[in-house]
């Protein structure tokens, strides 16, 4: 019986990923001092609390912009299997920020509405949180499709991020427009406690999105069925049947590990070359995946585990 064979495929795109960070801290910082002297000049909480927000998203795209440079690193004695969970643990850390941020939000909200809750100049408010909604669609989806072309999910998270901020600035928008007409300052903290409820949404799917990566969980079904559905496909070169199908993500990784089964007669050699084979067509069906093939002969497995082809 031949060991494991080991075949890894992929590169670094650290380039793309760290100039969408870099954007985000950018545009984030920008709008945080905006959103101050808005904030300051109205006496909006809502504008408060957008800038708040903001404060967050630079935070988080900071973290992620640190965390894409050390997933992008190769692998080393210390971390065999690399650096792309790091990603991961950067998202998790973002889902924890958004819901602080949103507890902040809440205590001031109720704050506001059981004193006083006046604001006034509006109109350059309202200017301001405008823009930031503008910007915040702008980057937040250019950052979103570097997620997709790296699969990061640290930027996946980032992107998140200004999306919620993008949509609360809609509603902030909405709300001033409206005290601004009727004088009802009241709606102010009101508005911003919904946004705390859309930001609290947000944090809590980011959170749950990157915990199952930290628990290794399981490739999606439609992914795990790719895979199998390339292994049958090679049944006519001499593979008899696999089992053991392991398949997780780590960052923008995907980690696949399996036993595969050869008919009796075949040559190590012939059985190595059909495992490159296979390897090469399950990238082809999934991106960046490193792919671990253990091979077995065909009787190796015990009745009524293993899987064959018709």
């Amino acid at each position: 019986m031949a060991g494991p064979l080991i075949v890894s495929a992929g590169g670094r795109r650290g380039t793309p990923k760290t100039r969408a960070a870099a954007l985000s801290i950018a545009s984030n910082s920008v709008l945080i001092a905006l959103k101050l002297v808005a904030g300051a000049i109205t006496g909006s909480v809502a504008i408060i609390t957008e800038a708040m927000h903001s404060s967050i998203d630079l935070v988080a795209s900071i973290v992620a912009f640190f965390s894409v440079r050390e997933a992008d690193k190769p692998a080393d004695a210390e971390h065999p299997y690399g650096h792309e969970k790091i990603e991961n643990l950067a998202a998790a850390i973002e889902g924890m920020l958004i819901l602080v941020g949103s507890a902040v939000i809440v205590y001031e909200s109720v704050r506001r509405l059981a004193g006083d809750t006046e604001v006034q100049s509006l109109g350059f408010g309202i200017g301001v949180i405008a823009f930031s909604m503008v910007a915040n669609v702008v980057v937040s989806g250019y950052v979103a499709r570097r997620a997709r072309e790296t699969g990061s999910p640290a930027l996946e998270g980032d992107a998140a991020h200004l999306r919620t901020d993008a949509a609360t600035s809609g509603a902030v928008l909405a709300g001033l427009v409206l005290v601004e007409l009727t004088g009802a300052s009241w709606l102010d903290p009101v508005i911003a406690l919904a946004v705390a409820g859309a930001i609290v949404v947000a944090g809590v799917r980011l959170l749950g999105r990157a915990s199952r990566v930290l628990v290794d969980e399981a490739l999606p079904a439609d992914e795990l069925d790719a895979i199998a559905d390339t292994v049958v496909a090679f049944g006519p070169r001499g593979v008899a049947g696999f089992h053991k199908l392991r398949a997780r993500r780590a960052g923008a990784r995907r980690y696949v590990d399996l036993h595969v089964q050869f008919t009796a007669g075949t040559t190590l050699e012939a059985a190595h070359a059909t495992a490159h084979a296979l390897q090469d067509a399950i990238r082809e069906r999934l991106d960046r995946v490193d792919v671990l093939i253990h091979l077995e002969p065909e009787g190796s497995v015990q009745p009524g585990t293993e899987i064959s082809f018709p």
